[in-house]
């Protein structure tokens, strides 16, 4: 352990000090840390709406109405829907201050920018109706949270260059100097402005008169023609996680994003599961949702609910110790974006390698024992992605204990994962903060 210990300090830091020190990489992570805690407040709220409690949502019926679910989740849409939205802004704001440029204006261009590059309709199907009509004058708001966050990113970056380029060749509208600060920035952001939105606004009718028709399918056609070859193999499965996990580590929602695609096959993979069941032949799939929901994501994606424990109990860091007492609660409960984004591993070099390599090896861990018979494949039981571990590996098993102690195999091996890497960046916060105090006692 002390081996792997030393080769991370003396070999991994170095270069992850290169890269941290990248001033993209760095707009990106501090700009996504902006909806941070909007992101922790709807977690609350997201928890409080799905929990895996037989009855609960009878009761809560009985008290608030058959809508309750509905109302309740109200904030989850106001926090978690808007983190495109919030990135985008603060990406720009993040990037405009390393170039030493009006912030707020970079991150208001920006913003304008990523709503000029969304459609602006959606479809919907009314009740009764086979056929979906598209709704005209409105932004579809999948794409104003995570699944638009890619193209977020970009906006926010495309659009800060062009700003700051622009202003630093001094192509600008200067005011006389009586005139109030705020207005003279005004008018020093409306040519570099004009000129964000013409190349947005020429980018997006090239795009619509191509089969992608905007921005945000490139994105997702790109991404569906290799994934459409993947199944409910071993090998489908290992690189179905390993994508998810690249784009969680650059700050986009792999599992929003990838499982968008791989949804519809996993699904079904599930429900011939349960129609063997109830045929009581053989059930066929290893690999469906509730593999990867149960079995793979324990505190969600990265498998990070060991983490969470460690912070909360090895940490000696006051920073590590304060996130794991705020991650450890939705992390029971398979939701880790107060870890993600608040340790954060998005482009975090040392966290980066055991929250994509923990999963791997969990799939091949649960493939191979349920593969061979010790551990029992899910019976098509549709059980709530937010059930803690233990319990939801009993019920995705049928009631089967098995399913429970493939659970605990994959937590141990999680922990064995991520404790080297944690070892060194609770040594890195503890080491930031100790120069902290030595600074306020100079």
């Amino acid at each position: 352990m002390s081996k792997i210990n030393v080769f991370l300090e003396e070999k991994m830091m170095p270069v992850a000090g290169k890269i941290a020190a990248q001033r993209h990489l760095q707009a990106l992570r501090d700009g996504i840390i902006l909806a941070m805690p909007l992101i922790i407040i709807g977690s609350l709220f997201l928890i409080l709406g799905f929990l895996p409690i037989p009855g609960y949502n009878e009761w809560m019926a009985s008290i608030f109405g058959e809508l309750w679910l509905t109302k309740l989740t109200y904030p989850v849409t106001a926090t978690f829907d808007i983190m495109a939205l919030v990135a985008t802004f603060g990406i720009a704001y993040r990037l405009a201050e390393h170039y030493k440029v009006d912030p707020l204006s970079a991150g208001a261009i920006s913003l304008s920018a990523f709503i000029l590059a969304t459609p602006y309709f959606t479809m919907f199907t009314p009740a009764g109706a086979e056929a979906a009509i598209e709704v005209t004058g409105v932004l579809p708001i999948a794409l104003l949270g995570s699944k638009g966050l890619f193209v977020g990113i970009l906006i926010a970056i495309l659009s800060t260059e062009i700003f700051r380029y622009i202003i630093q060749k001094g192509l600008v509208i200067r005011m006389p100097a009586g005139v109030p600060p705020s207005v003279s920035k005004s008018f020093v952001a409306l040519f570099p402005a004009a000129i964000v939105i013409i190349v947005v606004w020429l980018l997006r009718l090239i795009i619509e008169v191509t089969p992608f028709e905007s921005l945000h399918n490139i994105v997702g056609q790109l991404l569906q023609e290799p994934l459409s070859v993947f199944g409910t193999t071993l090998i489908g499965a290992i690189v179905y996680v390993l994508l998810v996990h690249l784009l969680w580590v650059c700050g986009l929602h792999g599992a929003a994003i990838i499982g968008g695609i791989m949804g519809p096959i996993m699904l079904a993979a599930t429900d011939e599961n349960r129609l063997a069941l109830q045929a009581g032949t053989e059930i066929p799939n290893i690999v469906n949702a509730q593999f990867f929901d149960i079995f793979i994501f324990m505190g969600g994606s990265g498998a990070t609910l060991m983490f969470a424990i460690m912070m909360l109990i090895f940490a000696k860091s006051q920073q590590s110790k304060q996130l794991g007492k705020l991650a450890i609660g939705p992390g029971i409960f398979n939701i880790n974006e107060p870890i993600v984004f608040g340790a954060p591993i998005v482009m975090n070099p040392i966290l980066m390698i055991p929250f994509i390599l923990a999963p791997v090896v969990m799939v091949i861990s649960t493939f191979v024992l349920m593969h061979i018979g010790f551990a029992p494949k899910t019976t098509g039981v549709a059980v709530p992605w937010t059930t803690p571990p233990i319990i939801g590996g009993i019920l995705a098993a049928g009631g089967n204990w098995r399913g429970g102690m493939m659970q605990a195999i994959n937590l141990v091996i999680a922990f064995a994962i991520y404790y080297p890497f944690f070892k060194v960046w609770d040594k890195q916060n503890l080491q930031l903060e100790i120069g902290t105090e030595s600074d306020k006692e100079n």
